[in-house]
């Protein structure tokens, strides 16, 4: 694989800390600032919204300046946008400096599936592209527990210095190790436009709504139902939520091969196997090392379905990618806040701390049953076009064999 992924990684490592980090640094900022940790949530959902808007907005606005340049200018959104979150004076300021960060988000991921896609061969571009966001998931191995330490020890203002560094380092790496890449022939605002609009882009994007929000319909609740049900520790909290980012790590490293050799089958059994572990999870999350055996499997099942997922989409969009990979990013986050929304009505109506497995497990079928229908639309308008090209060329073989026996007579 060539080293220019490497910095795709770095910059994606960076991106993943910055995004999770503030979840386990919320009663430290409410502290500090002198708000309750209810409306300090609100900083999570103000760095997905500037993801959801940010991802098409700066995508669009990127859309004829050469990748390369395109990438470190957005690394440089999201380092100003972290050192304006470490220095802000209000909570007003702070959530203003959180949606900053967030708006270079999907629109780096987008822009940096093509480009890890253009830097490999044919049957090569799915494990391209899963080492790119083999960073964010080995951001909630080692960057999250440590940023988050480190802002419990040290401050919360020093864990967003140390973004704005990781992010300056992923722009020298950008400057080094990408090679130039004009912008796709002949695209424009207007072509991606189009892309996006085509029907198997859109039954991908909400498969990606449907199915990763089973996902976070229970991740945003696993450190309550490991204290409340598992009867872990709070301090035993982060090394659940480290295996689940290995469990990530593990589904990345699996998705890509697999997705270059058939990313339809790979998606399926991935939503298939996320919807059986999430039913499985209601049962073993009552028992320690049976609950940690599937928070693995949970993470492996999740980050399995973002590679086929990704491919899909982008193939699906053919010369005008960017836009649609970079809106599939808005989707997770969409499917973040409603897999989340979802998941505390169950808990708020009575249902019990289990209750976000079954609801995830419910949205994970949704997006399994839209996936195959893509699939099934797929290869009907596939045989369509087989069919009507064969019928197309038939007679002119016919008229061709008509036309030399003439001529031989």
């Amino acid at each position: 694989m060539p080293l220019a992924l490497l910095a795709l990684a770095v910059s994606a490592f960076g991106i993943g800390t910055t995004e999770f980090v503030m979840m386990g640094l919320l009663p430290n900022v409410a502290d500090d600032l002198g708000t309750s940790v209810p409306t300090a949530g609100y900083l999570v959902s103000a760095y997905a919204l500037g993801v959801v808007f940010g991802a098409p907005l700066l995508t669009a606005l990127g859309a004829r300046i050469p990748r390369k340049r395109m990438l470190i200018l957005l690394m440089a959104v999201f380092t100003v946008g972290n050192l304006a979150s470490a220095l802000a004076p209000n909570f007003g300021l702070l959530v203003a400096a959180r949606v900053l960060a967030g708006l270079p988000h999907g629109a780096f991921f987008g822009v940096g599936s093509v480009v890890a896609a253009r830097l490999v061969g044919e049957g090569r571009q799915a494990r391209a592209v899963s080492m790119m966001f083999l960073g964010l998931t080995v951001a909630n191995i080692v960057g999250v527990p440590a940023a988050t330490l480190l802002g419990q020890h040290l401050g919360w203002r020093a864990t967003f210095l140390v973004v704005a560094a990781i992010g300056l380092a992923a722009m020298a790496a950008l400057a080094r190790l990408i090679p130039e890449l004009p912008p796709e022939q002949g695209g424009g605002l207007a072509k991606e436009l189009r892309a996006l609009g085509g029907r198997q882009v859109l039954l991908g994007l909400l498969t990606t709504v449907f199915g990763f929000a089973g996902v976070f319909a229970v991740y945003s609740y696993l450190s309550a139902m490991a204290v409340e049900v598992t009867g872990f520790s709070e301090t035993s909290v982060t090394f659940v939520l480290a295996l689940f980012g290995t469990g990530m790590t593990l589904g990345v490293l699996a998705a890509g091969p697999l997705t270059d050799r058939a990313p339809r089958p790979t998606l399926y059994g991935a939503l298939a196997g996320l919807a059986a572990v999430l039913v499985v999870f209601d049962l073993t999350v009552h028992v320690k090392w049976a609950a940690l055996v599937t928070v693995v499997l949970l993470g492996a099942a999740g980050s399995m379905t973002s590679t086929p997922l990704q491919m899909l989409i982008m193939n699906k969009a053919k010369a005008a990618p960017t836009l649609a990979a970079a809106s599939n990013h808005s989707a997770f986050n969409l499917a973040n806040a409603g897999g989340a929304w979802l998941g505390g009505v169950a808990i708020a109506a009575g249902w019990g701390w289990t209750s976000p497995t079954l609801v995830g497990a419910a949205l994970a079928v949704v997006g399994l049953a839209i996936a195959v229908l893509a699939g099934a639309l797929d290869r009907g308008e596939t045989s369509r076009v087989v069919t009507g090209a064969h019928l197309e060329h038939v007679p002119q073989h016919q008229d061709a064999q008509t036309a030399g026996h003439t001529r031989a007579h």
